[in-house]
């Protein structure tokens, strides 16, 4: 609580890619009783994982499985790297492995007529 106010101050860290979103999906949460949040850059840090890792050696592979067919370098792991980086590509509007799928590739119609 805040001194003299009905305010409640959270102090947290979280990563940055996290908090895109944030306020707006506070303030429906709360159903608007929350101000918008106040986000200060603290540090960083770099992140322990290899978000390209592919198991190569069949140790590896009988620890964290076979690769999925899908076009991308997913190993089926919870790798914190390799979902920031899909969430900004994804963000972004740019190709996030394999998730575009044509699934019924039509010849797009012209409505207008050159004459």
């Amino acid at each position: 609580m805040v001194d003299g106010t009905d305010l409640i101050q959270v102090t947290a860290t979280i990563p940055q890619v996290e908090s895109f979103g944030l306020a707006p999906e506070l303030m429906k949460k709360s159903s608007g009783d929350v101000t918008a949040p106040e986000l200060v850059f603290s540090h960083w840090e770099v992140l322990d994982e290899d978000p390209f890792w592919i198991p190569t050696t069949d140790e590896e592979k009988e620890d964290y499985g076979q690769n999925l067919l899908t076009g991308d370098s997913s190993t089926g792991l919870d790798n914190n790297a390799l979902k920031y980086i899909r969430m900004v590509r994804s963000r972004k509007g740019l190709l996030v492995d394999s998730s575009k799928i044509v699934v019924a590739a039509e010849k797009q119609r012209t409505l207008s007529r050159k004459k």
